[in-house]
């Protein structure tokens, strides 16, 4: 059987980019991943800029997908009293179909194996890392697990959350609009969650929203949620009514989870969301996915010189917490406000009266550019 240093199990953005990072430094990569590429996902689409200084140091650019060039926040209650603000740092806008597909095939160029199959098993017995699909097995020293919120591989390995069941439902889709602005990230609050739009690589604009299932419950369908629920907001009414829809049907997601995980499971490094989710309404997951790539290609480099596992684990987890702790901390925050329909108003009133405020809330949940 042939021996990996690294297999990673899970293709998404922390998946691809730390493939990307580790085999540019020699290291023998395997990423195993159920779905084939390019493929369209639940998610906000928003990337902050903090990641770019790492993406182009590792020759990630995005000269044949360029992407929405995002500067200003127009962010709403319910209701429509409305602020908007220039971002401190900005970010750009691109659909994960695009740029998933676009890290695939720099992963591929790298030398990075990839095998489309699910992980059915994973095992950790004499010092090495069996990993196991319904069709082969493989082998490595170490292992990353980047498979995404929730997994049947969180269930065999009995992680703590995953028995917590979470009321949260993510909705996607892509619509064409013909007055949507380029340059800007709108979110806006309707009775039980938020709602972010963006545009695209394809000047497409992606509507995704995080709904509580007590208030999607109230609807027939998600059309029916779509009318009855986030046309209460003016603004969602508006976009909806004037835009039309790319997609088939809604993409949809269940049991979204941000229920706290542990940075090192069974001796796996997680990743992106597989260690932590950041409330969507902070429009920073993407990067926070990315950056933790970094983190995790840095200790697994440091690793292969020092070959003290023990120390490869509490170094991760350490500055996984140190990075990243209080960002989802305040995500939390920022989510209660906007679920309670009194903070909400009275956080709009002191955001219209002083702007500089969400300038500095935002800045709670991003990062400074990554060096």
């Amino acid at each position: 059987m042939n021996i990996y240093d690294v297999i990673i199990v899970g293709g998404g953005l922390a998946g691809l980019t730390s493939a990307i990072d580790l085999s540019k430094d020699g290291l023998r990569v395997l990423l195993v991943e159920k779905d084939n590429y390019p493929k369209h996902k639940v998610c906000g689409e928003y990337v902050s800029n903090e990641v770019l200084p790492y993406l182009n140091r590792l020759g990630v650019n995005f000269e044949t997908t360029p992407p929405d060039h995002i500067n200003r926040l127009q962010l709403s209650d319910r209701k429509g009293q409305l602020v908007e603000i220039k971002l401190p740092l900005g970010g750009f806008g691109i659909s994960r179909y695009a740029f998933d597909h676009l890290l695939f095939k720099k992963a591929k160029a790298n030398g990075v194996d990839f095998v489309f199959e699910t992980v059915t098993d994973i095992e950790f017995i004499d010092d090495r890392f069996i990993i196991k699909t319904a069709q082969q097995t493989f082998m490595s020293i170490l292992a990353i697990g980047s498979y995404g919120k929730r997994s049947n591989i969180d269930k065999k390995m009995d992680r703590s959350f995953i028995t917590q069941k979470t009321p949260w439902i993510g909705i996607k889709a892509h619509y064409t609009s013909t007055d949507f602005p380029e340059g800007l990230v709108q979110l806006h609050n309707f009775e039980g969650g938020y709602c972010g739009l963006s545009k695209t690589e394809t000047g497409s604009v992606n509507f995704c929203y995080l709904a509580h299932y007590d208030t999607f419950k109230k609807a027939k369908s998600i059309e029916d949620f779509n009318q009855k629920i986030l046309s209460q907001n003016p603004y969602l009414k508006s976009f909806l009514e004037n835009s039309e829809m790319d997609f088939e049907k809604h993409l949809a997601i269940s049991q979204v989870s941000f229920q706290n995980k542990k940075a090192v499971e069974q001796h796996m490094l997680m990743a992106g969301d597989s260690a932590g989710l950041i409330h969507p309404l902070c429009g920073n997951g993407m990067a926070m996915a990315i950056h933790s790539a970094k983190l995790v290609s840095n200790e697994i480099k440091s690793y292969f010189e020092h070959k003290d596992r023990d120390k490869l684990e509490a170094n991760y987890s350490r500055i996984w917490k140190k990075t990243f702790q209080k960002r989802l901390i305040f995500g939390s925050i920022f989510q209660k406000i906007l679920l309670q329909p009194q903070l909400t108003r009275y956080g709009m009133w002191m955001v219209l009266k002083s702007p500089f405020l969400l300038k500095k809330m935002i800045q709670q949940t991003h990062g400074k550019p990554i060096q």
